[in-house]
Order: C-alpha cells, then structure tokens, then sequence
C-alpha cells in the first residue's frame, strides 16, 4: 500500500534528527496511541461541494531560495535552514464577477455568483433584471463548462503599490482615498433626486398629472391647493422616510470615515483618521480593532507570520480564518526593520475570495494570494497585532465594491392587481368620455341659452370693461375637451393612490406579528424570524413548489464521526460494552493518558483502539497510522489550545494540568474529522504558515508543510505536501469517492499476492461506501503516497511559476496539483452523520398536503440523498423511483424519453403510470454506472413517481434545450430529488419551473451554495446554519429551523394571503363606489362636472375617513386559528385556488358596487326631491352616508373582532362626523353650518339607515346562499371551529396525495 517509509518515527529520532531511520518493528512499536473520549462537530465531504469549495484552488504558494535542483539536492541533508515557506491557501470561489474597474470579457450570470458546487459565497449583484431576461437558455445556465478565472484581463495593466511610499503610488492621482460614502443624498441632491426616485412608480405621475390639470383654470374642479394634498402628502412622508435612512448612513460613514488608525510616519506609527490614508501606505492594527481598508499582510506579533481574523462584517461567517505573511516580511517586521518593495496586484474587483499578485522584495519575486490580504471590515482576533500595505482604499475596497443589494422582488398578487388597475382605468376612460359627450350634446341643444343661463353663460353682461367678453366659454369642441380632463379630476381616486400606502403600512404590520412569532423562535442558535422584505408577505399563501437544500436545512449541519473503513476493514460496530472488560480496559488505559480535553465526547472504535496500539509492523498498522496522520493534517483547521486545571477538565492524574482544544474552521466537516483524529490519538496542536504539529500519543511530531492544495469544485479533493524529520516527502490527500478512484495506482487482477491484495481492499472499501451512502452518512475517501526527490523537483517548478502568474493562476496550479495527486494507495474512507433537524418528516408531510410539491437539490451523493429523503418522509416505500444518470446528450434525451414512454407521460400536466413496478428503476446510459437494480418489472401499479436525478446529467439536459422534456416528467412526479448539483444548476431547477408555470416557488437554504436558488426562486427563505449568513443576507425571509417552515406558509401565509387580497378589493370597491356616486351626480347636474362635496370632504375620504378600518383588518382579521390551519394543511390550497382574489371576484365586487352606488345616490335624492334643502346639505348626507355604507361593508366581512377593531371600524364613522362638524362650522366654506340643520331631522337619520340597509342586502343575501349551498372549505373549517366540530372532508390522510 505505501512505500515502506513509515510516517512515525520514535522519540529518538526527536531528539536528533540527523539519524537515519529505517521501517522496523521497533521503532513502530516505541509508538503509544492515547485515546481520547472527545468530540467536535464534525465535516464530511460526502457533500463535497458543500463545504470544503469555500476555499480557492489556487492553494498554495510555495517559495525557496535558489533553484529548484539546489533544494532537491540539499533535502537528503541533515537539518538545513528551512527552504520552503509555508502553504498559504488561496480560495476558489466559483461565481460570476463583473470588474467595475476595467473592461473584460463579459461573464453571464444571473446576478449572483456561479459557484460550481456547494461553495461559500458573497452576496454580488450582476446584469440588471432587462440584461437578464435577454440571455437565452444556454447562456443562463453554465456549469462544468465554464470557468471564472482572475479578475486580471492581462500582465500588462497591474496595480503598482511601493511600500511605505504613498506619493509614489498615487502619483498620478489615479486611486481613491479611503473616505467612503454608502449615503445616496446630500442637502443639495436630495431633493430632486429623491423626488426623481419616487416619481418611478406610474400611479405618482398619475397623480401629478391630475394635480397638473387641477391648475390650469378651464379645469379647476376642486381648489387648486386642495388638489395637490394627496400627492403632497405621499411625496412627503416617504421623503422623511428615506431622509431618516440617509441621515442614519451619513451618520455611519462620519463614525466609519472618523476612526484613527496607526498608520506608519517618519519611521513611527502615529495616529491618523481612516479616512485620510492612502494605498501604500503601512498601517498597524491591534487586536479586535477593524481593518480600514484592504491590506496586504507584511507582518503579525506571531514570529510566523500568522493573524487570525474574524470576517462576520463581510460574509457574516463568525468562525475564525487564518491570514499569513510572507516569511521574508514577517520576519523582518518582528524585528523591527524597515520595509519598502514593489507589490503588482490586480485592479479592484469584487471578488472577495480571490486575490492575485507579486511582491518584489529584496530581490527576490514572491506571489502573493488571497491567504497574504485582509479585506476591510475584517477584525483581528487573537492576534496582539498586525501590520499591513495599503493596496486598496474608500470605494476600491472589496467590500465596497460588494455593497449591493439583492435584486427586489414583486408580489405575484401586486402583478394581478396592476391588471384590475387597468380595468378600472378603463372605467374612468368611459366614464370621462360619457361626460365629455354629454356635455358636448347639452351645450348643442341648449346653444340659444347659453347667454341667459345664470350658471353657463359665453359673454360678461357688467358695466364694466369686461363687457361683451368672452366669459369660460372656447367653442363646443374645446368645451368638450375640458369637461373630459376635468372629469378625469373629478374621478381621480378611481385609481387608489391609498391603496400603495395601505398594503405597505399593512405588509409592515404583518411583518411586526410574523417577527414576534414565538412559535418561530430558535432557542438553540437564539435566532427570531426574520423579514428582509415587505413586498412579497402575500405571496407565501400560493406557494406550489418548494425547492430545499438537504445539509443544513434538512439536517443539522452539525457533523459527528461514525464509520471508517481502514484498509479494506469496516470501524465503528465495534463501540464498548459492559461484556467486552478487556476493550474496556484498553480503552480506559488510553483515555487516562491523553492529556487534550475536546468539547465533547466521541465514541471510539475498541477494535480499531487496539489496531493502533499492536506493537506490529504490518501493513495494515501502517495504513491505520498514515490514515489517521492524513485526517490531522489535511485541512485547514486551526487549533485553539487553553490550559485547564484537571479537575475541571479530566479526572486524569498523570498530568498537572490538561490542556484542553478546540478547533476553528471553515468547515464543520473538516472540525469533525479533526476531533476523531484526536480521539484516535492524533492530536493538531499547531498550525504555522511552515509547519504542523501533531501530537501523536503523547509524542509530538513536526511536519514541514511543502504545500496545501485546497480543496475546489473541480478537482473535489484537497491535498497537502509535507516532509517528514527524516526528509521522506509524502502527500495527502481527501476527497469526494467520484473524484479519488480515478487517481489512485492501477492494480490489475493477477496472481501476485500484493495486487491481489489491493484489490480486495479497494472493492471492499467501494462496498462500504456504498453501505455508509445508504445509511445517510456523508462520506470521504483518504488516500497517500512518496513522493520521489525528481517528482518533488518537477511540482516545485511547476508550482512557482503557477503561484507567481497574474493569469489563469487558477487552471495553472490546479495543473500543478494534477503532477502530485495521481497513483495514490489507498487507505480507508470515513463516514460522518449529520442528523436530521428536529421536525422535518413532519414538516415535510404537512407541506404536501397542503398541495405543495418539494423538491430537493443536494450536493450529496446520490445513495445519501436517497436515504436522507427515506429518513424525512419526502421518499416513501410505495414510491416509484426513477433514477436517470446519463454522462452525454444522447443518453440523458433517451432517458428522458424512455421514462415519459414507460409511464405514459403525455404532457407537463398530464401523467399514467403504466406497467411499473415498486421499488427503483434505473435508467443509466451505457457509459455510466447503474448500482442499484430493484427487480423486473411486473403488473400495473398506480404508485406514485419519484424522480432522481444526476448534476452530471443535468449539465446536458439544462444545457442541450432538453428542458422541457425533464419539465415534462419532473412535474408528472410527486417528487423529485436532483444530487450532485452545483449552485447555478439548483437556479437552474428553479428556473425550469418558474418560467413555464404561473405556479409560485419557494427556495430555502443555509449556505452561500443556496445564494443562486434562493434569489431565482419567488420566495427566498434563508436558514441561519453553520455555514454563515450568506443564504440570510440574500434572502426575502429567514429563520432558525426548517420546521418553522410549516407555520410560516400554512398559517402565516395563509393569513397574509387572505388579508392582502380582500384588502385590493376592499380599495377597489371603496374608491369606486365614491367615484360612482359623484358619476350619477354630475349626469343629473347638465353633465358640469361640478361636485355637491366640499373639497376636503373628497381629498378626506381616502386619507382620513375610511383608511384605518382597512389598515386594521389587513393586520389583524384571521379567517381561521392558526390551530385548525396546522391541523387541516388542505386547507392552504385556498391560495392555490386564487379563492381571496381573482378576476371574479373583482367582477363581482364591480357589480356590488355598481348597485350601491345607485342606492346611494337615488335614495338621498328621491328622498329629499321635493324638499328646499341645499346642494352642500345633500353633499354632507352623501358624504356620511358613504362613510357608514362602507365601513359596514367591511364589518359583514370580518371575520375576528377585537377591540382595536370595533374602535377602528366604528371609530372611523365618528371621526367624520368630527370633521364635518369642524368644516361645517369654518364661516368661509360654502357648506357653513348644514350638518347643524341636517341632525336635527328625523329624516337624516332614517335616510342613512334606509340607504345602508337597503345597499347591503344584495350582498348580504348573496353570502347567505353562498355558504349554505356552495360553501368553500375556509367556510366549512370556520364553522366547524365556531361549532369546536372536526370536519370530516378536512381530515387529511397521511398518504394521501394532493396536487
């Protein structure tokens, strides 16, 4: 299996490394392992993309002095001067990035980051929404094929910055200062530009028009200063609205932009503002101080050159990451020299996990990467200090450049309410054009009049110098032209300016209750619900497809070791037991000597304990000892080591203290392998930038890191070179099983004892991957081998012209990896658990009962994602499964088309299963891999479908306009669960679906891996995980547990749905009904378009009379308990249904509305026709008659009284019965004093209750049979509360299926 070189060497050898050391059972044995009964959470690269893609391939770079022969030639020496600095990890971060600096190639996206796997991402806004939906299918969806490489379009345009020489750099006053500016306006930009962005919304300049046309005196119906009141009042309130936010910014940048920093002087660190430091210049920042600007690290107070950072204020991550410095400069900078030297870099750009440059110092040409630069708004941490170059600064910045916002999103709701707003602009167009015509026919046939009459007259008849002129009067035609743009005054609030301010004032209400849902709190990770958007509440009621990631929001994330398999052996069945004293005791005698205290507890395998301590040199001792070497040293994790009393920590007594460890990373999965290393005995106790250390059993063993590839999405491994003290070089190397078979050694079935060997092993080891697969583990495969000294010459010339390139630096040291990471021997593979959260099964099933479909997208293997999706009910036993993985175009079209043939799968909508059979039937094209058959095919069934799918197949099926034939069959199955997926192809998913049906989508997620789905999808809803608060910051909603989902759509957006819907109705019925009433008035009044309400009492109706009730019960009014909608998810379908909103029930309700207004205007009329009562006492009673007819046609409709409702609804009625009194009462208003007149009759009051009565009983009256015969099920279920009865056609079976 390996090269015979043991990897331990005996303490002896610690002490003088000089020695030779041969493989011999002595020196093997000298070795003790200590166990240890600890644990950590934990990593796994089953899902590889998942999480160790948070890093860039560009891994390392490796420096020496002298040529690449010279180090070859001096490495069999004795102890030398450390020739090869550390392994500084770069990250590869596969999204799409847009320099707005320079002019590259142009990359499509769609307006996040393409992130080939399951990759940590930043949240970056790319084309606009209009660039976006120009890209046509191939252009939208990018995978295996496309490659985002540095920002550098060439060597030619780099970035110049001398060291310590700020003039310099800056000396053609190219670059920015540091001061930054998030705020939009200033005392002299706010006004018009605010104005200008507010004047984006049509109905504004709707009503600007209006107010416009109310100017102008052929066309001044109401006062010119009464008109403007609406607008005015809108325009203002969001000014101070967005005033207020802009104050708060200016306010942060003068707190930001104010901040000393030390920055290098005249030889001294001096204090000096953040905002007056310049690129160059050298700046000291102390521990849990904020970077200012984007750094390159020169130097820390560790003498390695090491800062750890914490980067929670960019990517919201708060585990700790690692930083270095160039040895030459770290050195240098502790003891106190001067440092100046060139550093050519690239231009600014986005991309805040990449970094490309060179730094020439003293000589010597050293690359530079995205480990040696610190961005701004990092903070330093358990670094006393740290000392930095200036490279960019203000608005340069990385995170700068990255402060853009998501792409909004619009209600599906709002979209279909825009088409009702069209309808009744229609209305008004009719209107306007009845009275135009009208009034054109009246002045024809009144033509001989028109001098006499004493309300229409063409000329003045006075003394004075105005006689014989002209008086209001241009001809009949222009006269027609007027009384049509004076009706349109007229009838204005046909179109509800209110409306936009009620549903944002009620979505914010919302809001507030969803936010103070303690029913959604997360205790564990101490996170509320969140809403980081207020235009889409609604559109949570009609949701259809839910699209879900699996680790992390199925499952906890929170990783635990639970299987090996070490040369070809199966470890972790084997756990202690009260029976077994002996392995008891041996794991009792290890544990009393380990001396590192973990966080928890991890149970060791007794069996593999006891493999580790035979005093053997076999080969499969070796295997176990490299194997477990590898899990310490192969990562990027970083260890925290604090001393503790024993006492507190162990009931040791070997020891004075124990020294208790905790382990920061990138990753929980790396943290888990990790902690079961030292539970083994294989304790990381350091991490420099040169080196390692691991405690092996009590004996510390340094390791000279070489170099550290990384793990990235294509490659799906990580490996690290290190040399031993005895100068054997050996690298190794993890990964996913998919990508580490193909390169280990060839062995080939013959009678040699050796290959034979191997064989068995690597079919054995294939067979429990599939066996952990199966059992929901996440799995990684680990593998090794010497490296030769012409092997390690060949990788270090490669390596530094690859880690020294301003181009293509990504594909060049992924080549460079290539040379070393191929005819590896195998030696095991481990298998981590990540549970599943508390409730999903549950959830899950409750959600496809309320007709919703999910389906998930998972970066895990295929047989993992299988037995997750048995394991939370999403798969069932009765299920048909349909598994397609096909590795080219033809395969996946005859896949595609063989599926829709077998179950007669006709259309998107439409699908017979015929001639299937239970259980899984694989569809896999020649070229690949079919591991599973489930057995012939026999009888007829009526199962339902599941569809799984490959990421491989989708790249040609979203790729190769195959689309409609996978839409064809994803939708005819009840589920689908597509593996192996990258970011952009879950988008793709998601896009698949939200173009080709009107159906609504939700995406929920925890990791940057989930950016992509969650903003394609209608409803993005973030999981605040493990893996930061990328998937937070670019959702529309965010909470603690996936089981929080449940309440979220079934009751919350339930009520949200309901509410928001009858609310446009509501607007559109209350505004028309007035506009009705003024229409009926002015045909009775020669069509003049004059107007028997006062000024005020119009502009009042909608801002001050009837606003409130509306705002109350959009807030407030539930149809049903949030109990019974748990408990009948059927009943979600209502929003499915469109039954709160559609055009019917507009229709209706125009309907409704048409005979209200005919009542209200007649009976007054009719009532009074005969009586000396004035034009302005008819306009208060129709004034207060619509007031009541409305406010008692929203309270037939409510369905929960509470006392802030009665005092809104009745409320309202006594308020304008306030106001008119008020106006009334003022001396100048030509309706002085009526409403003193009118309350004194019997009649007013009468007329009022006649009027209502008699408006309301049509609708009344419709109600009633409506749900006596035809009643809907939020009518049955309310009933059904009402009565505490449980309603038989409500009861959802749990395997019923609801589409």
């Amino acid at each position: 299996m390996t090269s015979g070189k043991p990897l331990l060497l005996p303490s002896s050898y610690a002490s003088d490394p000089s020695s030779t050391v041969s493989p011999s059972p002595s020196s093997l044995g000298s070795l003790s392992c200590l166990c240890h009964a600890a644990s950590c959470s934990s990593l796994s690269f089953e899902d590889t993309e998942s999480h160790l893609i948070d890093r860039k391939d560009n891994d390392v770079s490796v420096e020496y002095k002298g040529s690449c022969r010279r180090i070859i030639e001096d490495s069999d020496s004795t102890v030398t001067a450390k020739r090869f600095q550390s392994a500084e990890s770069q990250f590869l971060q596969r999204f799409l990035l847009e320099c707005p600096l320079q002019e590259g190639r142009r990359l499509e996206s769609w307006g996040i980051m393409d992130l080939q796997d399951n990759s940590t991402a930043f949240e970056i806004s790319g084309p606009s929404s209009s660039e976006q939906e120009k890209l046509n299918k191939s252009q939208r969806v990018r995978h295996k094929s496309v490659q985002f490489e540095d920002a550098f379009s060439s060597e030619d345009n780099p970035r110049l910055i001398y060291i310590n020489d700020p003039k310099r750099t800056n000396d053609k006053y190219e670059f920015t200062g540091n001061e930054i500016r998030t705020s939009k306006y200033t005392l002299i930009t706010f006004l018009p530009k605010n104005l200008f962005i507010q004047f984006h919304r049509v109905a504004y300049l709707y009503f600007l028009a209006i107010a416009g046309l109310n100017q102008l005196p052929p066309l001044a119906v109401f006062g010119r200063t009464v008109s403007l009141f609406p607008l005015l009042f809108v325009l203002f309130v969001t000014a101070i609205k967005d005033g207020y936010e802009d104050w708060r910014r200016h306010r942060s940048d003068r707190k930001e932009n104010n901040r000393e920093a030390q920055v290098l002087q005249n030889g001294r660190f001096l204090m000096k503002k953040c905002k007056k430091i310049r690129a160059g210049e050298v700046v000291r920042i102390c521990a849990e101080e904020t970077i200012p600007c984007d750094i390159v690290l020169l130097g820390t107070s560790d003498p390695s050159g090491i800062a750890y950072i914490q980067t929670m204020n960019l990517d919201g991550e708060s585990n700790l990451k690692t930083r270095y410095a160039r040895q030459e400069t770290a050195s240098m900078v502790f003891e106190g020299g001067t440092i100046s030297g060139l550093i050519k870099c690239e231009q600014p750009n986005r991309n805040i996990y990449e970094f490309t440059g060179n730094m020439e110092f003293n000589g010597h040409r050293v690359p530079l990467g995205q480990s040696n630069i610190i961005l701004r708004g990092c903070q330093v941490k358990n670094t006393d200090w740290v000392i930095g170059v200036v490279v960019y600064a203000g608005q340069e910045t990385k995170a700068m450049l990255n402060s853009a916002l998501s792409p909004s999103k619009r209600s599906k709701l709002e979209g279909y309410m825009n088409r009702e707003t069209l309808w009744l602009s229609v209305f008004l167009f009719v209107m306007c054009a009845v009275v135009a015509l009208g009034m054109g026919l009246w002045l024809e046939r009144h033509m001989d009049q028109l001098d006499t009459m004493p309300y229409y007259r063409r000329r003045y008849y006075t003394d004075g110098k105005n006689n014989g002129k002209q008086y209001k009067y241009y001809g009949i035609a222009m006269e027609i032209f007027f009384s049509f743009l004076s009706s349109i005054i007229v009838f204005q609030i046909m179109i509800p300016i209110s409306l936009y301010i009620t549903m944002e004032l009620v979505r914010l209400g919302q809001s507030y209750f969803m936010i103070g849902d303690v029913q959604m709190y997360d205790g564990s990770s101490d996170s509320r619900f969140q809403c980081r958007s207020l235009n889409i509440n609604e559109d949570l009621g009609q949701i259809r497809y839910v699209f879900s990631d699996k680790t992390g929001t199925l499952t906890e994330n929170k990783m635990e070791f639970r299987k090996a398999s070490v040369y070809g052996k199966d470890y972790g069945n084997s756990l202690p037991v009260a029976d077994q004293p002996m392995q008891q005791a041996s794991i009792a005698d290890v544990t009393e000597r380990q001396r590192w205290k973990l966080k928890s507890n991890i149970d060791v395998d007794a069996e593999l304990v006891a493999l580790l301590h035979k005093n053997l040199a076999g080969e499969e001792r070796i295997v176990a000892h490299e194997f477990f070497l590898t899990l310490a040293a192969c990562n990027t994790v970083i260890p925290m080591v604090t001393k503790c009393s024993p006492s507190s920590c162990t009931d040791s007594e070997l020891h004075e203290y124990v020294e208790a460890i905790d382990y920061q990373g990138e990753s929980p999965d790396e943290q888990a392998l990790v902690a079961a290393a030292s539970a083994y005995g294989y304790t990381l106790v350091e991490r420099t930038s040169g080196h390692i250390v691991v405690d092996v059993n009590g004996e510390r063993l340094r390791l000279e890191l070489l170099g550290l590839h990384e793990f990235d999405s294509v490659r799906k491994r990580m490996s690290v070179v290190i040399r031993f003290p005895n100068n054997a070089v050996k690298v190794l190397v993890k990964g996913a099983d998919s990508s580490m078979f193909s390169i280990l050694a060839k062995v080939t079935d013959n009678n040699d004892h050796q290959e034979a060997a191997s064989v068995n092993i690597r079919h054995a080891t294939l067979s429990h991957l599939t066996e952990y697969s199966s059992l929901g583990l996440r799995t990684l495969v680990v593998a090794a081998r010497d490296l030769t000294d012409e092997e390690l010459e060949e990788w270090l010339c490669s390596y530094e012209e690859a880690s020294t390139s301003l181009t293509e630096r990504s594909t060049k040291l992924r080549h460079t990896a290539s040379l070393i990471e191929c005819n590896l021997s195998l030696l095991g593979a481990t298998a981590i658990e990540d549970k599943l959260q508390d409730g999903v099964p549950e959830t899950i099933e409750s959600l496809r009962q309320a007709g919703m479909k999910v389906w998930v997208l998972t970066g895990d293997k295929q047989e993992t994602a299988i037995s997750i999706g048995l394991s939370c009910k999403l798969l069932t036993q009765n299920m048909q499964q349909v598994v397609i993985n096909g590795n080219t175009e033809d395969e996946c079209r005859n896949l595609l088309a063989n599926a829709k043939s077998k179950y007669g799968i006709k259309g998107a909508n439409e699908s017979v299963s015929e001639n299937g059979s239970q259980g899984a039937t694989y569809l896999t094209g020649a070229s690949g891999m079919s591991r599973w058959y489930a057995g012939k095919l026999a009888g007829v069934t009526n199962a339902p479908l599941a569809l799984i799918i490959d990421g491989n197949s989708l790249v040609y099926i979203l790729e190769k306009e195959l689309e409609q034939e996978l839409f064809d069959l994803a939708t005819s199955c009840k589920v689908v669960l597509c593996c192996r997926v990258a970011p952009l192809q879950k988008a793709g998913i998601v896009d698949l679906i939200k173009s080709r049906t009107n159906d609504m989508t939700l995406a929920i997620g925890d990791g940057a891996n989930d950016v992509s789905m969650i903003q394609m999808a209608d409803v993005g809803v973030g999981i605040c995980g493990q893996e930061g608060r990328q998937a937070v910051m670019a959702s529309d909603f965010a909470m603690g547990q996936f089981r929080f989902l449940k309440r979220l759509l079934l009751v919350h957006g339930h009520w949200n749905y309901q509410r928001v819907g009858y609310l446009v109705l509501y607007n559109f019925y209350r505004n028309a009904v007035f506009v009705l009433m003024l229409f009926w008035y002015i045909l009775c009044t020669a069509f003049s378009t004059t107007s028997a309400l006062t000024d005020w009492s119009s502009v009042f109706y909608s801002v001050i009379y009837t606003s409130v009730p509306t705002i109350v019960v959009g807030i407030l009014d539930k149809d049903l308990s949030h109990r019974t909608l748990l408990r009948y998810p059927k009943l979600y379908g209502a929003g499915h249904r469109h039954e709160s909103y559609n055009l019917n029930l507009f229709w209706i309700t125009m309907i409704d509305t048409l005979w209200q207004s005919l009542v209200l205007f007649y009976i007054p009329l009719f009532t009074y026709k005969n009586s000396a009562i004035d034009i302005w006492s008819m306009g208060s009673l129709w004034t207060i008659s619509v007031v009541v007819l409305v406010n008692f046609h929203l309270a037939m409709d409510i369905q929960r009284w509470v006392l802030i409702t009665h005092i809104a609804t009745w409320g309202s009625i006594i308020i304008t019965y306030v106001c008119l009194v008020v106006l009334d009462s003022i001396p100048i208003f030509p309706n002085y004093w009526t409403i003193y007149h009118l309350a004194k009759s019997c009649t007013y009051w009468l007329t009022i209750l006649l009027t209502t009565v008699l408006a309301l009983l049509p609708r009344l009256l419709f109600k009633v049979i409506q749900q006596n015969f035809w009643p809907s099920d939020i009518q049955i279920a309310r009933e059904a509360e009402i009565l505490r009865r449980v309603p038989d056609q409500l009861e959802s079976k749990p395997d019923q299926h609801t589409s």
